[in-house]
């Protein structure tokens, strides 16, 4: 390898390695087969209108969803991979993220790590096919507001609204009845001065709010799938 050869190639690691930095994601290319696969990590909290403290983790839906329209329109990427691990976070924020993802033609999978709680739900089940891993949760709760609140009828129909906005994705996205999610999210008896349910990998699936279990390699061999197959249609 020759001297401009080496440069390239470090020039190409410190943009991967800036792009990981800024936006918590890379475009990585099977040198085999071909597939080039964006990679998309959602972490800490969805960040939404209001700016969180400089010592949280947070995912900017202002970062996510232009790239989100990057990379749809990218003709050198073939397929998205989202993998999750948040605690959930701005509601209007995380359902805007996820309504992108599931509006997306490219083939989409995503992979839940660690946790897809409260807003993650909806952005789980986004994708074409969705994965778990065993050992991760998610939390199925009712909306919920911090500060203060205006106590008149108008504010619970609101929130009524909006839990009814999420429901709904979560249904239509999955294979979860509406009248399931609204028994888990109203359980009494799970969550410690909280109402809602926490469901472990296993009973994800069992419910039918996840497709498959599985890590990285299954998320990444049915992504793979997906990409060939859309390569065939279109010839």
């Amino acid at each position: 390898m020759n001297t401009e050869e080496k440069k390239k190639d470090q020039d190409g690691v410190l943009d991967t390695m800036e792009t990981i930095t800024e936006h918590g994601s890379v475009v990585t290319e099977n040198g085999r087969e071909g597939e080039r696969i964006h990679c998309l990590s959602i972490i800490g909290q969805i960040e939404g209108h209001y700016l969180l403290g400089e010592s949280q983790k947070a995912t900017k839906y202002e970062h996510v969803i232009p790239l989100l329209v990057a990379v749809e329109e990218n003709r050198d990427v073939d397929g998205l991979l989202v993998i999750l691990n948040t605690m959930g976070g701005d509601v209007e924020a995380g359902l805007a993220i996820a309504e992108m993802i599931a509006s997306m033609k490219k083939p989409t999978v995503s992979l839940v790590l660690g946790g897809g709680h409260s807003i993650g739900v909806p952005l789980a089940v986004a994708a074409k096919r969705s994965f778990i891993v065993p050992s991760a949760t998610m939390t199925i709760h009712p909306v919920r507001i911090n500060g203060l609140v205006i106590g008149a009828p108008q504010t619970f129909r609101y929130f009524e609204e909006m839990q009814k906005r999420i429901t709904r994705f979560v249904s239509d996205h999955s294979h979860v009845e509406e009248e399931k999610l609204r028994e888990l999210m109203m359980r009494p008896d799970e969550l410690t001065t909280d109402i809602g349910s926490v469901v472990d990998g296993k009973e994800a699936v069992e419910i039918g709010l996840i497709d498959e279990i599985g890590g990285l390699d299954a998320a990444l061999a049915a992504l793979k799938e997906m990409i060939r197959a859309s390569k065939e249609e279109r010839g």
